[in-house]
């Protein structure tokens, strides 16, 4: 199942998303927990912020 995601990401439609990962800090516990979006990439910025 892998290998069939990787190959779709590969084709020309895959090259418009980018994953991104990013660290927020919980209010409650003040722990941090990582986010995790398959974004376009555009709208990167947008979800870094």
């Amino acid at each position: 199942m892998a290998k069939k995601v990787v190959a779709t990401l590969k084709t020309g439609t895959g090259k418009q998303f980018t994953k991104c990962i990013k660290m927020v800090k919980s209010e409650k516990t003040g722990a941090y927990i990582f986010k995790e979006a398959i974004v376009p990439n555009d709208q990167v910025s947008e979800f870094m912020k």
